[in-house]
């Protein structure tokens, strides 16, 4: 049946259509757009992407009685929000000298060291990837388990930093470690985060892992209770986006990688703060697929956001970017394999 351009329901079904078409676009623009957007704009961010996808879907149903024309601008909206929206890329690998993996990863190990009594899952993940670094945060646990020595190596890398919330272990040496307080306004949430310079055969660089505040009391709040929630979201939001911008102050230029859980998707004001330093994200420069991080223990039950970043500077070339496996915790690692720019490449130590 087409309804074509006659009658009373011709005409709402095509304000349906559009209407639901405009708004998926809108929202895929804004997103891209409008890094630091109102307060709504932010928490579509954070929002399952089938919930986000329903309008443009929608349209596409009801569009074969518009004719073809609809049916065409509906399947060109899902397109544009699976792709844009959702953080889909697909690159090709970047051409530089040298070898060297890095790995993220948000561990919970406290948590998981409480319910099983051992962090074999998050040894697995780990070693499986075979990263020549790996920076982990939420990794108190590690320090209190079997596995910990404080004078040996931690997943057969040799050279370990672990205080507080963080642990960095690496096949290069690590000098000047420190777990740094980046100076925040008054009032907001302060921040902590690690730094190391890595010793890697005369390519030396700095080393930076963090761990922004989490939206989830922000969200919940504005998802139980109403006009308050937003006020909760906003400074939530406010307090992230803080943080990024002390972090920002605090970095030198020169070579560095700056990696942990950001708690924001690229498009967001509070990865943007680090981007614009001259930093790039190693997954949307190299990766390929959406590389989504965490939601797999939500209610929705799959990985629907991607919060865990490798920022690289421009000294490094991004040859791949991967996620691993949801086993061990409640964020997924992000491993990237990075060549080097404008400096000899160093030797690396053989991979066990």
């Amino acid at each position: 049946m087409n309804v074509g351009s006659n009658g009373v329901r011709g005409v709402l079904l095509r304000g349906v259509v559009s209407t639901l078409v405009a708004a998926s676009v809108a929202i895929t623009v804004a997103q891209q757009l409008g890094s630091d957007g109102p307060w709504w704009l932010e928490l579509t961010r954070y929002l399952p992407f089938p919930l986000m996808l329903a309008p443009a879907v929608l349209a596409l149903v009801l569009s074969p009685w518009l004719g073809w024309r609809w049916v065409v601008a509906s399947a060109a909206a899902v397109v544009l929000f699976v792709t844009v929206a959702m953080g889909w890329v697909w690159h090709a690998p970047e051409r530089a000298p040298g070898d060297l993996r890095v790995m993220t990863y948000n561990t919970k190990a406290a948590q998981l060291l409480e319910r099983t009594g051992d962090l074999a899952p998050i040894e697995r993940e780990i070693v499986a990837h075979r990263p020549d670094i790996v920076v982990m945060q939420d990794a108190n646990g590690i320090r209190h388990w079997r596995g910990y020595d404080a004078k040996g190596p931690l997943f057969g890398l040799p050279y370990v930093f672990a205080q507080r919330e963080y642990a960095v272990a690496s096949r290069w040496p690590l000098r000047d470690c420190a777990v740094v307080q980046a100076r925040v306004a008054t009032g907001v949430e302060p921040l902590s985060y690690a730094r190391c310079s890595v010793d890697a055969d005369g390519a030396a660089f700095t080393l930076v892992t963090v761990h922004f505040e989490s939206p989830r009391m922000g969200l919940n709040a504005a998802r139980h209770e109403g006009v308050d929630g937003i006020d909760a979201w906003q400074r939530n939001h406010e307090t992230r986006l803080a943080q990024a911008r002390a972090l920002a102050r605090d970095l030198a230029p020169g070579p560095m990688i700056v990696a942990g859980d950001l708690n924001a998707p690229d498009a967001s004001a509070v990865v943007q703060s680090l981007l614009a330093l001259g930093l790039r994200d190693a997954f949307a420069s190299g990766g390929r697929g959406y590389g989504y991080t965490y939601g797999h223990t939500l209610r929705p039950g799959f990985s629907f956001l991607r919060i865990d970043h490798i920022l690289v500077s421009a000294d490094f070339a991004v040859r791949d970017s991967t996620v691993g496996s949801d086993d061990a915790s409640d964020h997924r690692p992000v491993i990237a394999d990075l060549g080097w720019r404008g400096v000899r490449a160093p030797a690396v130590p053989p991979r066990p």
